[in-house]
């Protein structure tokens, strides 16, 4: 059965990139506040958006302290790179949060992206084949460890011997969230593995396409994919008309030099219909957890305009 049903999830993906603590726990109680169902911080520690000296906290550590002043919303990490510390360390620390948090915790795994942590910190970047392997084994570890009394895995790149993890976390499953889109391998592992799916928006039909080969590698195993949550993270810009629209997206021009990736996670300039309306594909395709991606400067009027009309409207069209 699929975790959390057909209920419909609504999200912000806040990431880190700050230069003091006060400000992400006013970002985070601000968005309980404003009834979201999920916050999410990341996994990187050198962000290349920021640039080499950059502010970046980093990800466990400030995601325990973010979750002991929240109350209600889901809080996750969105997603740990399998490159920065063995499974055993990532489900122990996993565990800890859930008893920081009361039992919130979602804990997302993936294979790790571009980082300039690797090359400032000296931290090998394995080939993307291999990172693959290494999350496919720290799946079965944190499963392991999380659920079983004791584990023993034996594995190409990480093993355990009758290993404990106590206390157990809070949750009897902690929700299991893999991030990653690549057909061949990276969704033969969401399919085995995955309580959620969450990846960058892209065009429905790009989406429908990876959906299909997501179904194809759960039949393989004899799983059926309506197990598997699936979630979106993305971007928007959002107004109550055209001059207000245009004049923030130019605001955010001014941050955001013109070939940077992040201009392709926007799925909307425009007002909370348009949203609405932009979103409902991706809902009629299955998605039931909608992110919506933050960085500084805050984009507090998307964030309001978000929750008090984008998200009424696409519960009541669910």
């Amino acid at each position: 059965m699929r975790m959390y049903g057909d209920a419909i999830r609504f999200g912000v993906h806040s990431g880190q990139q700050y230069r003091s603590f006060p400000e992400m726990v006013d970002l985070w109680q601000r968005v309980e506040e404003m009834g979201y169902d999920w916050i999410s911080c990341f996994d990187h520690f050198r962000p290349p958006l920021g640039g080499p000296d950059g502010p970046c906290f980093e990800g466990t550590s400030l995601l325990s302290a973010l979750a002991a002043r929240t109350s209600r919303i889901r809080c996750a990490l969105l997603v740990s790179a399998v490159t920065w510390r063995h499974p055993a360390v990532a489900a122990s620390a996993a565990a800890t949060i859930d008893h920081v948090s009361g039992g919130r915790l979602e804990f997302g795994v993936g294979a790790a992206g571009d980082d300039l942590g690797y090359e400032q910190y000296g931290i090998p970047f394995p080939r993307a084949g291999q990172r693959l392997d290494m999350l496919d084994e720290a799946c079965h570890v944190l499963r392991g460890l999380w659920q079983e009394e004791k584990k023993t895995f034996e594995g190409r790149y990480f093993r355990l011997s009758d290993a404990y993890l106590e206390p157990k976390p809070v949750q009897p499953c902690i929700p299991l969230v893999i991030g990653g889109e690549g057909k061949k391998r990276m969704l033969r592992v969401v399919a085995e593995h995955a309580d959620i799916w969450n990846t960058l928006v892209a065009e429905p039909e790009v989406y429908r396409d990876r959906l299909d080969a997501l179904a194809g590698h759960a039949a393989d195993i004899g799983r059926d994919p309506r197990e598997i949550r699936q979630s979106m993270t993305f971007r928007a810009i959002l107004g109550e008309d055209r001059r207000e629209v245009e004049r923030r997206r130019k605001a955010v021009a001014e941050v955001l030099p013109p070939d940077s990736p992040l201009w392709s996670e926007y799925l909307v300039f425009g007002t909370p219909q348009e949203c609405v309306e932009r979103l409902r594909p991706y809902l009629e395709l299955g998605v039931r957890d909608f992110l919506l991606g933050s960085r500084p400067p805050l984009d507090w009027r998307t964030m309001e305009l978000f929750a008090t009309e984008v998200v009424p409207a696409l519960r009541d069209a669910a």
